[in-house]
């Protein structure tokens, strides 16, 4: 057997180049001492403390207030030995935030903002990812808002929309970041200038961002979709596309995929009986009180960049698309450990209700729709989706456990 520790310098070097996150490279350097020394340790992004708020249109803004900003990253982890009773590897996904204010480490919900509530008596204090499978799924970043003169601190992500962030030639400590801006149009930040620019190009609200193959992608909610480049100039790359009520851009694969949520409104149980009585007034200035928006369906395209129009897709080849919070990404069925792809998994409130008793919906309000037969449904109601999320898998406190063990051993 070849022995891989004796593999050259120049070729170890070569293939850490090749890798595609800095995760990966640490997992590289983990293999054996020659490979560790071979190879150098990734740059981390070190992070601005503090931000300037977005300014308004008038370009005012409180300079007693701020953001900071964290990352958090999505990851697959599979189990390290095959079920030997169906002959199958069994996976989960999780979201780690780093590098918050008060620079600590959080385990959260893969799709939302939200942390678990509690986790199970026998999960592991720590959680050393070098024991498992590990694929990095995506990455997000967070704008948390700050009042340094307020005895509350951190008060929270308060700032909703979507961040993605792009490095300037290789160096961590500069970077840009853009955003979308409360009017709906595209905002962005340079770590060099330290200062947020709007750029005014808005036909319609912008609905998603996007960091694809080093550029910045950005679509509004006629699913116009544009390159923005760093001096702030925007370059059509797909047309509109009509019907849906917003807009999601997912890498998948290596393609730019745009995702159409349609929407239907439903009335609150018991709201009609208002306009019974005859507060028929009072019922639609508070309308949006007493209606639901329900996703009922999406719609899949591909881009065609020379025609610079999007294609309707009818199937994702055993891929499964997330619609997150604060970021989208994708992962084949084979390493999610389902039996089959083809759908999107998303972020949705209407699923609230469903399912609370056992807590897992109040936890990911989360639904699934089946992109071969239109069905969609709260995750309860896909099994084999279902526990991709929640609860952790056995073997995550078990080979934990069993590490720890054989150190004691050997101690």
């Amino acid at each position: 057997m070849a022995d891989w520790t004796q593999l050259p310098q120049e070729l170890l070097d070569l293939i850490s180049k090749r890798l595609d996150t800095s995760y990966d490279v640490i997992r590289f350097r983990s293999v054996c001492s020659t490979w560790r020394s071979s190879v150098t340790t990734p740059k981390r992004h070190r992070l601005a403390p503090r931000f300037p708020v977005l300014p308004d249109e008038g370009g005012m803004v409180n300079t007693s207030f701020g953001f900071s900003l964290s990352k958090r990253t999505v990851f697959l982890l599979q189990s390290p030995e095959t079920n030997i009773e169906t002959d199958t590897l069994t996976s989960w996904v999780i979201k780690i935030e780093e590098d918050v204010p008060k620079n600590r480490i959080q385990l959260l919900n893969p799709l939302s903002r939200s942390g678990f509530d509690s986790l199970p008596d026998n999960f592991p204090k720590s959680l050393n990812l070098l024991e498992f499978r590990v694929f990095e799924l995506g990455e997000e970043y967070v704008l948390h808002y700050l009042n340094h003169l307020s005895y509350l601190g951190d008060v929270g992500n308060l700032y909703m929309e979507k961040v993605v962030l792009s490095c300037l030639d290789n160096n961590a400590n500069d970077f840009v970041l853009l955003t979308i801006h409360v009017s709906g149009k595209l905002a962005m930040f340079k770590s060099i200038d330290k200062k947020w620019t709007i750029i005014q190009d808005m036909p319609s609200p912008y609905d998603d961002v996007i960091l694809h193959e080093g550029n910045f992608y950005a679509v509004d909610n006629t699913g116009r979709t544009v390159l923005v480049a760093l001096d702030f100039e925007i370059s059509v790359v797909g047309m509109p596309v009509f019907g849906g009520d917003k807009k999601f851009l997912v890498e998948s694969k290596g393609e730019l995929l745009l995702v159409d949520m349609y929407l239907s409104i439903e009335a609150e149980e018991g709201s009609c009986s208002w306009a019974g009585l005859g507060f028929v007034e009072e019922y639609f200035e508070n309308l949006a009180f007493y209606m639901n928006e329900r996703t009922v369906r999406f719609k899949v395209f591909k881009l065609d960049e020379v025609g610079k129009e999007w294609v309707d897709v009818k199937s994702l080849n055993g891929r499964v698309l997330f619609l997150g919070d604060d970021c989208t990404f994708s992962a084949s069925a084979e390493d999610l450990s389902v039996c089959r792809g083809n759908c999107i998994i998303f972020a949705d409130n209407c699923f609230y209700s469903l399912g609370v008793e056992d807590g897992s919906s109040e936890r990911c309000d989360v639904g699934v729709f089946d992109l071969e037969n239109g069905s969609i449904g709260p995750l309860q109601k896909f099994p084999q989706f279902s526990k991709v999320f929640w609860p952790p898998p056995r073997w995550i406190s078990s080979t934990t456990l069993d590490a720890q063990k054989n150190i004691g051993e050997s101690a």
